[in-house]
């Protein structure tokens, strides 16, 4: 569809929505750099958002939101922020443990409502706390739109669910897992996974987003664009807002969670996630709202798997030179997402794409990294 993206996007006709900026300099350089960043990746539009102190200082919107129309990317409009939505689903589950209603220690089976257990350590429980920290030992490879995959009861190729080595020994990043999580979280609470989300996180802290696409202003969709390195072209991912009527219209309470995609399905713009991102960088609370415990965000925030990853937040010690902040990426349907905060000195970015030429490379995006230590060299350092 698009070869060279930028050739056909002036940089006059970006879109540039400011909040509070930075001295003109700084301003300028930043500006420039992005610039430069986008035209190297062939980034389609770009979304960026600097917290300094609990206050956003920059928040700027660059290129097109959609190629086919030409409509510039502006602040307010919504992505699908893919796998930071886990995050939510374990925000979420804080807020039950915090209640007395569940504990990291649970046995999943009994969580569930069928046996979760590799066949290999049939003894061995597999907890909630393994399951949100990706080591549990279960995989993708049976998909996970649907928790008939790993049902004993729906799959006669159940066990292909489980890794060959002990649950809680490894770590392999797992969506199956947090879709799992959703589910659990409707059957403690009898609320369906979207509504909860929204009135016990989005809500409270003013945020305009959420897991149900017919619950929100579809003209606020943000077009996400896939890169084909073959063909060196971009192609529109329209399922990433699929409404899927149908399937909640013949929604189980408790089963059909992942129709709504705990593992990634949040829909917010990149100004809302940044707020939501400052409420565990300040360890639960925003403005005045308390979301979570301290404890609760000090646990999600900690690492237990080897690569840094605690509960849908990772600490990553390579992404800035010497810094070691805590976050989560996303990626799917062509987006790319990261969000990532310094909880002592008190900094944390939103950088999110619909669509670029740079590869994934250790968990993250070679063109959101470039972004981010650019807003770190820039604005923050």
């Amino acid at each position: 569809m698009l070869k060279n993206l930028w050739k056909k996007v002036s940089l006059t006709s970006l879109a540039l929505i400011t909040f509070t900026l930075p001295s003109h300099a700084q301003n300028d350089k930043t500006e420039a750099d992005l610039q430069a960043i986008m035209q190297q990746h062939d980034m389609v539009g770009l979304a960026v958002v600097v917290v300094k102190k609990g206050d956003i200082v920059y928040n700027r919107s660059f290129g097109l939101k959609d190629v086919e129309s030409q409509t510039p990317l502006s602040n307010s409009d919504i992505f699908r922020i893919a796998s930071i939505s886990k995050s939510f689903t374990v925000t979420a589950l804080m807020q039950l443990i915090e209640a007395g209603k569940l504990s990291l220690n649970d046995d999943v089976s009994k969580l569930v409502g069928f046996q979760v257990r590799n066949p290999k350590y049939p003894n061995k429980v597999i907890t909630l706390r393994m399951m949100l920290s990706h080591t549990s030992s279960i995989n993708d490879s049976q998909g996970y739109f649907t928790l008939d995959t790993i049902d004993p009861a729906k799959n006669p190729n159940w066990a292909a669910c489980y890794n060959d080595y002990e649950p809680g020994t490894k770590y392999e990043y797992c969506n199956l897992g947090f879709n799992m999580a959703g589910t659990i979280l409707e059957k403690l609470t009898g609320e369906r996974f979207d509504q909860y989300v929204k009135h016990h996180i989005l809500d409270p802290l003013g945020l305009y987003g959420g897991y149900n696409v017919d619950s929100l202003d579809a003209s606020r969709f943000v077009t996400l664009y896939e890169y084909n390195p073959d063909s060196s072209r971009f192609s529109p991912s329209p399922s990433a807002y699929n409404p899927r009527r149908q399937e909640i219209r013949n929604y189980k309470m408790g089963y059909s969670t992942p129709i709504f995609s705990p593992t990634g399905g949040m829909k917010i713009s990149a100004t809302d996630l940044a707020k939501y991102m400052t409420m565990h960088m300040n360890k639960g609370e925003y403005n005045g709202t308390r979301i979570i415990s301290k404890k609760s965000a000090k646990k999600m925030q900690s690492k237990i798997a080897d690569n840094g990853y605690g509960l849908a937040l990772k600490t990553e010690k390579n992404l800035i030179p010497g810094k070691a902040i805590v976050g989560h990426t996303g990626n799917a349907y062509g987006l790319y997402s990261a969000m990532f905060f310094q909880p002592k000195e008190q900094f944390g970015f939103v950088v999110i794409t619909n669509g670029t030429s740079a590869p994934e490379v250790n968990e993250y995006n070679v063109a959101l990294a470039a972004v981010i230590n650019s807003l770190y060299n820039n604005l923050v350092k």
